[in-house]
């Protein structure tokens, strides 16, 4: 979290909005840096759950944020998404089995952020605005995935984490690949599907006549044969109905129970979150010469003109 601060301030940024955290890791980071920078944390519930994520989304879109830093996984972003869906966000991968954000070193992450946060460099030059599963449940609110939507043949939501391929049914994803650990390898290795393309990838899973067996990752440090049935492309907007009795997981996590015939509907749309590419964010700054100083601070007079002179 330091660092990420760091590389925002050497880009600009002076007044920063942050999420509260039990363990005060962002104020304790924050305290270092003094009157360098003002530090604001957001109001937000209290719950250890998903919620608080949702909560401090929106207040910092409230705020008028003009980038934000997610530390965390698919799991966390696709909360962050729920609160703020078009946030403009650089999402640090952190723990295993992510496929949402990325693994890049903070300091150069903090520094994309603030030059896009800034507006030194336009968030259309160097984001991309990327898919989203959009889940509508029959006679409940919507759900958001941000990069598969499982359904499980399981009753309860239980742990989490979706562990046994004999039970999943049918997914949607926004991207398929195949280097990737979890639901979206099992589509990656049949038909790659990457983040730019304007299309989803509809799987039906379970053996029948007609499928495959797909040998994939499906957690970390687990392989197992996946039977796929069917896999097709869907272009952005277009539905699959899905009906219970069955568990949908989002993002690899167990979220809601679907009942003996009710009804949930899926369909994909590049309307999620801007995602800031940092290598490109930064290559814009060196071309534009924003990190560039004419004079060296603390050169004096003479020593600039002699560097202009070619002394």
């Amino acid at each position: 979290m330091r660092r990420a601060i760091v590389g925002a301030i050497a880009s600009g940024v002076r007044d920063f909005r942050y999420m509260p955290d039990t363990h005060g890791i962002t104020a304790s980071a924050a305290d270092e840096f003094g009157d360098e920078a003002n530090f604001v944390a957001v109001e937000t519930t209290q719950t250890a759950s998903t919620l608080d994520t949702i909560r401090a989304a929106q207040a910092l879109q409230a705020e008028g944020c003009g980038a934000v830093i997610t530390l965390g996984g698919d799991g966390t972003n696709r909360a962050f998404a729920l609160g703020w869906r078009d946030a403009t966000v650089v999402p640090v991968s952190t723990g295993t089995n992510n496929v949402f954000p990325t693994m890049v070193e903070a300091t150069v992450a903090g520094s994309a952020a603030g030059l896009v946060a800034t507006g030194q460099v336009p968030r259309e030059a160097v984001a991309r605005q990327v898919k989203a599963v959009h889940v509508e449940i029959e006679g409940e609110r919507d759900d958001l995935a941000l990069v598969d939507a499982v359904l499980a043949a399981d009753r309860f939501v239980g742990s989490r984490a979706i562990w046994g391929g004999e039970r999943l049914r049918e997914a949607v994803l926004t991207r398929a690949e195949p280097s990737a650990v979890g639901i979206t390898s099992i589509g990656g290795l049949l038909e790659p599907l990457t983040p730019d393309e304007d299309e989803a990838l509809h799987l039906k899973l379970g053996p029948g006549e007609g499928g495959v067996s797909v040998l994939a990752p499906i957690a970390p440090g687990l392989y197992e044969p996946i039977a796929v049935r069917m896999h097709e492309r869907l272009a952005l907007g277009e539905t699959i109905s899905l009906k219970g009795p069955g568990v949908l997981a989002f993002d690899g996590e167990r979220e809601r129970v679907l009942k003996p015939g009710q009804a949930a509907t899926l369909r994909v749309a590049r309307d999620g979150p801007w995602v800031v590419d940092v290598h490109a964010a930064l290559e814009y700054a060196a071309c534009a010469g924003l990190y560039r100083d004419e004079a060296l601070p603390g050169d004096s007079p003479e020593e600039q003109k002699l560097q202009q002179d070619g002394g």
